[in-house]
């Protein structure tokens, strides 16, 4: 009898060591594991899809930015080179013209008063033509040209803002949940081993 009771104190001892043992290493094993590839996979997914937005979004705004100034570039160069060789070859043609006909079909006594009133009128409406494209070329470069510096340093700075908050965001809840992770773990580990070292 007394053997007896030896022997089944002795096989349930071990068994419940052995099974206690067991089941707490798979356990943790099983939660170390599942908890690694959850936090590796968000971290991943959340860098993933930040990197992307970003890119695409900064990709979209320089383009834009770069296309709408080449065009109104291009445009305002070609139309002012096309207005001012354009009015200077009609003035030429127009004055010489006019001068010759006059010319030759007048006395030198009309002709000269002729051409001194023709040449003053051209003088005065070129004078006018001309300060009035260089205002209005002048005028819409400045206007362009601050208008484009603002919307820049406006999109510069929300893109920075934007971008700030969102990794400053994402990096914090990545470490607060990694530690509180950890640390819940780690608890769990030292409690249940010290439960069992004192049982």
């Amino acid at each position: 009898c007394v053997c007896l009771s030896v022997c089944l104190s002795v096989c349930l001892s071990v068994c419940l060591s052995v099974c206690l043992s067991v089941c707490l290493s798979v356990c943790l094993s099983v939660c170390l594991s599942v908890c690694l590839s959850v936090c590796l996979s968000v971290c991943l997914s959340v860098c993933l899809s930040v990197c992307l937005s970003v890119c695409l979004s900064v990709c979209l705004s320089v383009c834009l930015s770069v296309c709408l100034s080449v065009c109104l570039s291009v445009c305002l160069s070609v139309c002012l080179s096309v207005c001012l060789s354009v009015c200077l070859s009609v003035c030429l043609s127009v004055c010489l013209s006019v001068c010759l006909s006059v010319c030759l079909s007048v006395c030198l006594s009309v002709c000269l008063s002729v051409c001194l009133s023709v040449c003053l009128s051209v003088c005065l409406s070129v004078c006018l033509s001309v300060c009035l494209s260089v205002c209005l070329s002048v005028c819409l470069s400045v206007c362009l040209s601050v208008c484009l510096s603002v919307c820049l340093s406006v999109c510069l700075s929300v893109c920075l803002s934007v971008c700030l908050s969102v990794c400053l965001s994402v990096c914090l809840s990545v470490c607060l949940s990694v530690c509180l992770s950890v640390c819940l773990s780690v608890c769990l580990s030292v409690c249940l081993s010290v439960c069992l070292s004192v049982c």
